[in-house]
């Protein structure tokens, strides 16, 4: 049987180590041609080798991903070299762990820039070929410090769910041109993870076992807007959702009405998974008994 991936163009960032090595081994070895890139050029040129030993194809391009010159560059290389991009793994990212009382807002920023701006630079810098070819599938990294929290990761946490916002929005402008994006929250053992998770935990969370969920995300049948969350050979979705709500009304005295029934508004029976983000708008309208189009003008 074929490998899935056959022919495939591949992008990862960060993939010099850890989990982005990890991404770059499975998809070689599904037939995907991969690009490493890294901070460092021997650190992608050391796993640029282990593909090449393993029979797969693959160069190394060494980058920042916050550096637009140097991913234009990267970009055009590889279009030089192999004529398309199919597969975007937006995985470099650091950390800057502390409480945010003593965060300060430079190890805030720099947080944000690598794992969000990253991740932007990166996909605007393939975005137009993707559109050109009518096909692409891009992978945001997020994490369950994004979307349900953790202690000591404000700068990490803001910019993981930041990447769940921006998945969204480029898969509803994707779709037409045959563009998948979908985000993928890994639990494993890495560099970054060190300190964080127990040494038994550490031992369970082999970063190999999260890549299989990249077959998933960028493989022909692959979904969009979704989020998977994947380690220790565990798969789930996770869902940004939307309960049913209640109608209170105008005027001050809805505030109190909201405190007393704040229950029944947060139920989550019937909740909803919205399809776009004016769904929203549009069931507040009919719950105040509008049925007029939300936006003044449809797109």
């Amino acid at each position: 049987m074929a490998n899935g991936l056959d022919g495939r163009v591949a992008i990862v960032t960060g993939a010099g180590g850890g989990l982005g090595r990890c991404h770059a081994l499975y998809l070689a070895r599904q037939g995907a041609r991969i690009v490493v890139n890294d901070l460092t050029a021997e650190a992608a040129e050391r796993v640029v080798a282990e593909i090449v030993a393993a029979g797969g194809e693959a160069m190394a391009a060494p980058a920042s991903v916050t550096d637009e010159a140097a991913i234009n560059a990267l970009v055009a290389a590889v279009m030089e070299r192999w004529g398309r991009i199919d597969i975007l793994v937006n995985n470099a990212g650091i950390l800057k762990d502390r409480s945010f009382a003593k965060m300060t807002l430079a190890e805030f920023r720099l947080v944000v820039e690598v794992h969000l701006m990253g991740a932007a630079v990166c996909t605007k810098a393939v975005w137009e070929i993707m559109r050109a070819q009518a096909y692409g599938r891009i992978v945001m990294t997020t994490s369950s410090s994004g979307l349900y929290g953790n202690f000591g990761q404000a700068n990490y946490g803001a910019a993981k769910m930041a990447l769940v916002g921006l998945m969204q929005t480029l898969a509803l402008e994707g779709e037409k041109y045959g563009i998948r994006v979908n985000c993928l929250a890994p639990t494993a053992a890495t560099q970054m993870t060190e300190g964080v998770l127990s040494g038994a935990s550490l031992e369970a969370l082999d970063p190999a076992l999260v890549s299989p969920g990249l077959l998933a995300l960028t493989g022909e049948a692959a979904p969009t807007r979704a989020i998977l969350c994947a380690g220790a050979g565990h798969f789930a979705t996770a869902s940004v959702t939307l309960s049913q709500g209640r109608h209170l009304g105008a005027g001050d005295e809805a505030g109190e009405a909201l405190a007393r029934q704040w229950d029944e508004v947060a139920d989550r029976a019937g909740e909803i998974v919205p399809a776009y983000g004016f769904t929203q708008a549009e069931r507040e309208l009919a719950s105040h008994g509008m049925g007029a189009p939300v936006m003044a003008v449809q797109r």
